[in-house]
């Protein structure tokens, strides 16, 4: 009975916070060319949501953030809430590279190209990477793009294989990687629930790496040292 209450309380808010910020979103995106100032509107949706499914987000290394700089973050995918917990914890402007089907979710996905973020034919490797650079030659000056590194969300928590596109469009676009590691959201919002668990999540942002030494032959390389990264801040029991 708990979890049924506490799922219609979210689904609630979720309607509630689209519809409100639906409209001021579009709006921004006609008086804003770079979609910085709707991006910027679109944070307050995960900022409200945090607070009302009574989720705590910690954060650690946001002084490793350069003012101005352009990253490709990469981070491990461990449950829906990631996205929430992330937006709410990086300080910078960025877009996303996510999945064409989001863009289908009413208001909520014209809500996200409004803001111009990247979305990607995951059954096309070749279109998907075609977009992604598209997405990189209009990103407005001094923003980053988000990756999830492994794809989608790991069926068993631990850290999967990454995929080469954001490690390709750093090295192509000479972009710093950001590695960046949540810890804990698993235990918020599992994979095949929509039951949100009151709790903590840490998020863990490590030093960038530099790609300008790297080249496509160093793929494979670049992509081992942001996943060391990575894994080097997991801690799958958090927060115990």
């Amino acid at each position: 009975m708990i979890n049924f209450i506490m799922s219609v309380w979210i689904i609630f808010w979720m309607a509630i916070l689209t519809l409100l910020l639906f409209f001021p979103i579009i709006i921004a995106s006609i008086f804003s060319r770079t979609g910085n100032f709707a991006f910027t509107i679109q944070k307050l949706w995960p900022w409200v949501f945090s607070r009302i499914s009574f989720v705590k987000i910690e954060v650690k290394g946001k002084e490793k953030i350069k003012e101005g700089e352009s990253y490709v973050i990469v981070s491990n995918h461990q449950s829906h809430y990631d996205a929430i917990a992330i937006i709410n914890s990086l300080p910078i402007q960025f877009r996303w590279v996510i999945k064409k089907e989001l863009l289908k979710i009413p208001l909520f996905g014209y809500a996200l190209y409004a803001s111009k973020h990247i979305f990607i034919d995951r059954s096309d490797r070749y279109a998907a990477v075609a977009s992604i650079q598209r997405g990189f030659e209009r990103l407005p000056r001094g923003a980053s793009v988000f990756f999830f590194a492994e794809g989608t969300r790991s069926p068993d928590g631990e850290i999967k294989q990454f995929k080469k596109g954001a490690f390709v469009a750093a090295i192509n676009n000479n972009i710093h990687i950001l590695p960046v590691t949540v810890n804990g959201s698993r235990k918020v919002l599992s994979k095949h629930s929509l039951s949100v668990t009151p709790g903590r999540i840490e998020v863990v942002i490590d030093d960038p790496i530099d790609t300008k030494n790297y080249n496509i032959e160093d793929l494979e390389k670049l992509m081992g040292k942001a996943r060391d990264s990575i894994i080097s801040n997991f801690n799958p029991l958090y927060p115990e």
